[in-house]
């Protein structure tokens, strides 16, 4: 069994506030979920309207696998607007 984590910072440029700052957050979380069949889940800066940081898990029975699907997410996430992605971290047990 091999487990991915990936966690990812986003800044929210068009957030004016915490309302705003769900409704991206969720319709992110949404879409990386049915897109990739992953965990995810915001993990920091919640009280924060512009900042936003995701944790997601990946368990595969191929190391090659879990890296190819935490890549394939961090290029989502990079393209997914008006989120901007400004840094990404994984490890792979």
């Amino acid at each position: 069994m091999t487990i991915g984590t990936l966690r990812l910072s986003f800044f929210i440029r068009e957030a004016r506030s915490l309302k705003d700052k769900r409704h991206f957050i969720q319709s992110f979380k949404e879409k990386a979920r049915n897109k990739f069949n992953i965990s995810i889940a915001e993990v920091d800066d919640q009280d924060s309207w512009q900042v936003a940081q995701f944790g997601v898990a990946v368990v595969g029975t191929d190391g090659r696998f879990v890296q190819s699907v935490l890549t394939n997410i961090v290029n989502f996430a990079s393209q997914f607007s008006p989120m901007e992605l400004t840094r990404h971290e994984q490890e792979i047990f």
